[in-house]
């Protein structure tokens, strides 16, 4: 079984907002799959479904972003998945909006949602797809991570989620994780 786990924040104030990258990445997959992420245990919501042949675990924290490790590490314990079988999506302002990429591991890069997983798990080494939102050029970072994406933005930013649910698709189907990285980077 495979996690794949979106981040942002709880709370209908936070919908559509940059930082809630991850949840609209994982919406457009679940919604894809006919995945229904109705279950709510463990501070998160989630479902499961089977895509390519994998079953997979399709996660949401309800905590706020900086609190997503406590979702995590016990969907992690109870399902019984290897560190090496989870792939975070999340907002990252390093990248242009539209432009999506996979790592392998790493630090957090400052974001705190993946510092929490960090802490958490007690590792660096889990998947992520990173999906660019653009560093802020007028705007103070809070602002702007919890603002929407303007119109032009909206657009690169849906093309940007068909190719990280393509991505998240072809990680499915077993392709090496090198190699979707040179493919969608």
């Amino acid at each position: 079984m495979k996690m794949i786990v979106g981040l942002g924040n709880i709370g209908p104030q936070y919908d559509g907002t940059r930082h809630n990258t991850g949840f609209m990445v994982v919406d457009a997959f679940a919604k894809e799959h006919g995945i229904d992420l109705t279950t709510r245990k463990m501070d998160a919501k989630y479902g499961t479904g089977i895509v390519n042949g994998e079953k997979v675990l399709v996660v949401k924290p309800t905590t706020f972003m900086n609190e997503s490790g406590r979702a995590v590490h016990p969907l992690m314990q109870y399902f019984k998945i290897d560190l090496d079988d989870i792939m975070v999506v999340h907002d990252d302002m390093d990248l242009p909006v539209g432009r999506i990429r996979l790592r392998n591991h790493g630090s957090a890069g400052g974001h705190n949602g993946i510092k929490s997983i960090i802490a958490h798990v007690s590792d660096q080494k889990f998947k992520r797809l990173r999906v660019g939102i653009e560093h802020p050029q007028q705007h103070s970072v809070v602002d702007y991570v919890l603002g929407k994406f303007t119109k032009d933005q909206a657009l690169l930013f849906n093309q940007a989620t068909d190719q990280a649910v393509a991505a998240l698709d072809d990680w499915l189907s077993g392709t090496e994780f090198t190699q979707l990285m040179n493919q969608y980077n």
